[in-house]
């Protein structure tokens, strides 16, 4: 597997430099500007590039930006999944470009991509919008970006999500009785990606303040899946055999979850694992089970909310002029085994 992506990875790194370079040859201003100033009057056809897309929440993501478009009337959207394939990510917007689409809205696999695809985009006059994660106009690294050079996005507040995620944590392990002295806390997150490292940052700083106390944070890199998150984990937990108890928080669901069942494989008991997970998408897989479960919540993040939000925000953008904020957020509710029905998530 190494082996098929490394190529994939020294493409990324050309197109990055090749973008850096005609950016920096550039006014400044076409290079930067995500949106192309120009009023649609017809029809608008917009590209919807998504990571992951077999997953719960982008499925929902696709669906809510679809009904969006049909809503709105006279909006044709082409959905595409681009699986981890960072390479995908930059012919896809190339696609798309040449298919002379009026707007992309993007979740990048990596955004180290970014330039390349913001550069794409501005040379065509396509307006370009991010969901979910962040992406840097001028440079591989979201997290070392100054703020006007981040690309317009909709999705949720890292920070607010990591703080509702810790504090669900912390009121779990103060329930629960437990001491510091013999707890430790999973940590997984895949590392490149910043509205992950937003979210577990705050996930710890809020669940110390429930708490009452620090426990022993350990810190997981993963690829954002469960299998990965599950071996990542299992390897931990072998090195760490005299904790008698695991918290658990990650950048989304499939961290959580993944981590959550190796530590039930590793022999503890659900009483001694508090997983929060966010998403929602897979710990309601549990609750529906019906058998005992570590994964104790989970913060709901509804796809189908930020695929129909981030296409308003690009048709009120083609269509009227409406300028896109620097931000814009869908709102999200924490749910457990007792309300998780009542509250919508979808269990698939």
């Amino acid at each position: 597997m190494a082996r098929i992506r490394r190529p994939g990875a020294a493409v990324v790194a050309l197109g990055v430099a090749i973008a850096l370079s005609l950016s920096a040859c550039s006014s400044g201003k076409e290079s930067t500007d995500t949106s192309s100033g120009k009023k649609v009057s017809g029809k608008i056809s917009l590209a919807y590039l998504q990571k992951q897309g077999d997953q719960q929440y982008f499925i929902d993501e696709a669906q809510g930006a679809k009904d969006k478009a049909k809503q709105l009337g006279n909006v044709d959207i082409k959905v595409v999944n681009l699986g981890n394939d960072t390479n995908k990510a930059v012919s896809e917007t190339q696609a798309a470009v040449a298919q002379k689409v009026n707007g992309v809205i993007i979740v990048p696999p990596d955004p180290a991509v970014g330039p390349q695809i913001v550069q794409t985009a501005a040379a065509a006059k396509v307006t370009l919008l991010t969901s979910d994660d962040q992406v840097c106009k001028n440079g591989p690294d979201p997290s070392k970006c100054a703020k006007d050079q981040l690309v317009q996005r909709v999705g949720f507040s890292g920070s607010q999500m990591g703080q509702q995620v810790g504090q669900r944590a912390g009121e779990e392990f103060k329930k629960a009785g437990w001491k510091a002295s013999d707890t430790a806390v999973i940590s997984a997150w895949k590392q490149d990606v910043t509205v992950c490292t937003d979210r577990v940052v705050a996930a710890q700083a809020a669940f110390e303040q429930a708490a009452g106390t620090k426990v022993q944070v350990i810190k997981v890199g993963t690829d954002n899946t469960p299998t990965d998150a599950q071996s990542k984990t299992g390897a931990v937990v072998s090195g760490h055999r005299s904790v008698k108890h695991w918290v658990v928080w990650g950048c989304n669901d499939e961290n959580v979850s993944g981590a959550v069942t190796a530590l039930q494989n590793a022999g503890y008991k659900a009483g001694d694992i508090d997983g929060v997970g966010l998403g929602a998408y897979l710990a309601c897989k549990d609750w529906n089970s019906g058998k005992a479960t570590g994964m104790k919540a989970a913060l709901f993040i509804n796809g189908y909310d930020v695929g129909g939000l981030a296409v308003q925000t690009i048709v009120d953008n083609l269509r009227n002029g409406k300028p896109m904020p620097q931000e814009a957020f869908a709102p999200t509710k924490m749910v457990d085994a007792s309300n998780w029905k009542q509250e919508g998530v979808k269990c698939t």
